[in-house]
């Protein structure tokens, strides 16, 4: 891998640690605020509707500028929504557009990676990305809690610079302090990133172009058989992460009677899980063979139910840590097979943009629902049932279809023998 790679993943790494880390500050000025417990789910809401909101617009414009550029741009949108929690605008708004920030930096940091590096080297870096970010959640999700934990902010508020007064005298504004510096860090970063000197020329600028190309492709790769399958397994993993993440929190708090600063660390454990089950797949499961993972996501959903039995620290650390190598050894295979099959079908910028769309849509819907089901006051050991059973459920369906294409698919291809 040559030096500008290196750059790009310095970028990705800050850019990444900054967004979770920011999150838990978030979530902890809103409890400063005495907000109800709904709005805490909805944080995360905030931040991808962007994502869903621009999808048809945001690789267009990554690709109308140097992407080292694009990520400068977004990564300034990052802190600028940074500086709106400063000024005292609410945490849902000025986490927004934080994620506006996020959503335009997206396919730029993964459409850089086919200007500067060859075809061969692509699955290797997409693997060092992947692994980064999620390096970045462990550690931004800690470093959150950390930063509003009590000997965190009181470290952070005994720091004086002579002559000057800072203005910071919460354990918010210290820990946002901090989170503005890595994003500044991340854009000095972009700054390094070289130039590919990749060029498109011809744009669309039609927003109603640019959306009748976005549904074409869209409709492209849910109509294509093994599009379809992949397309809707990391759908419902990126929803249940982003959900389980909220309900890890919310058990932690209410099951194993843990703060808010302790508790990041069971977010930490699946994280951990995530990545050792995301590299044995991608060890052991070559491309060909990637379907016969979709059993995995069942005994996922089944496996997280466990957590209504358990009151005991010692037990969350493993079962948390099992439930995240289940659906990082469930979905690693799915994205490759996802990516792939874009690539076949369209531009692999456009398929990302697809698969940002539904995941994101996903996120958004199952983190609604969640609110609805804390607004209602709704048992939380019913909650995580219903949430491990409709994993289950849906991904039996989602196995169901796929049987279903590979007969219709064994059928055709009998018709066509008997012709000759």
């Amino acid at each position: 891998m040559n030096r500008g790679f290196y750059t790009i993943m310095a970028a990705q790494f800050f850019s990444s640690l900054a967004d979770n880390a920011l999150l838990l500050v978030a979530i902890d000025v809103l409890v400063s605020m005495h907000a109800p417990a709904s709005l805490t789910p909805l944080l995360k809401l905030s931040f991808v509707l962007f994502y869903v909101l621009l999808a048809a617009f945001v690789g267009a414009f990554a690709d109308s500028l140097p992407k080292g550029r694009v990520m400068f741009i977004a990564n300034l949108i990052k802190v600028f929504g940074c500086a709106l929690m400063f000024l005292a605008v609410h945490p849902l708004v000025a986490y927004a557009v934080v994620g506006f920030g996020a959503a335009v930096y997206s396919p730029a940091k993964y459409g850089i990676l086919t200007e500067l590096l060859p075809p061969e080297k692509l699955v290797a870096a997409n693997g060092w990305i992947e692994g980064l970010t999620v390096m970045s959640i462990i550690f931004g999700t800690v470093m959150g809690g950390a930063l509003v934990s009590v000997k965190g902010s009181a470290l952070l508020l005994s720091f004086d610079i002579p002559f000057i007064d800072t203005g910071i005298d919460t354990t918010s504004e210290a820990a946002m302090a901090v989170v503005v510096v890595i994003y500044l860090a991340a854009a000095l970063f972009n700054l390094r990133i070289p130039e590919t000197g990749a060029r498109y020329e011809h744009q669309e600028r039609n927003p109603m172009k640019l959306v009748a190309d976005f549904a074409n492709c869209s409709a492209t790769l849910w109509k294509d058989k093994l599009g379809q399958i992949s397309l809707a397994v990391t759908t419902l993993f990126w929803g249940a992460g982003a959900t389980l993440q909220f309900i890890v929190l919310k058990w932690a708090e209410r099951s194993l009677h843990m703060p808010l600063d302790k508790a990041t660390s069971l977010i930490g454990v699946v994280a951990i899980g995530v990545a050792i089950g995301a590299a044995l797949a991608a060890r052991v499961i070559p491309l060909r063979k990637s379907l016969t993972v979709i059993p995995m996501g069942i005994l996922m959903g089944l496996v997280v139910m466990i957590m209504v039995f358990v009151r005991d620290v010692i037990v969350a650390y493993p079962l948390l840590a099992l439930i995240g190598f289940l659906s990082g050894f469930f979905v690693v295979p799915m994205n490759a097979l996802l990516q792939h099959r874009g690539h076949v079908l369209m531009s692999a910028g456009h398929s990302i943009a697809v698969q940002n769309f539904n995941e994101n849509l996903s996120i958004l819907t199952m983190l609604a629902l969640y609110s609805i089901m804390i607004t209602l006051n709704l048992d939380l050991d019913m909650i995580i049932v219903m949430f491990g059973l409709s994993i289950a459920g849906i991904t039996w369906l989602i196995m169901k279809r796929h049987q279903r294409n590979q007969a219709q698919h064994d059928s055709l291809a009998l018709i066509g023998e008997h012709k000759h």
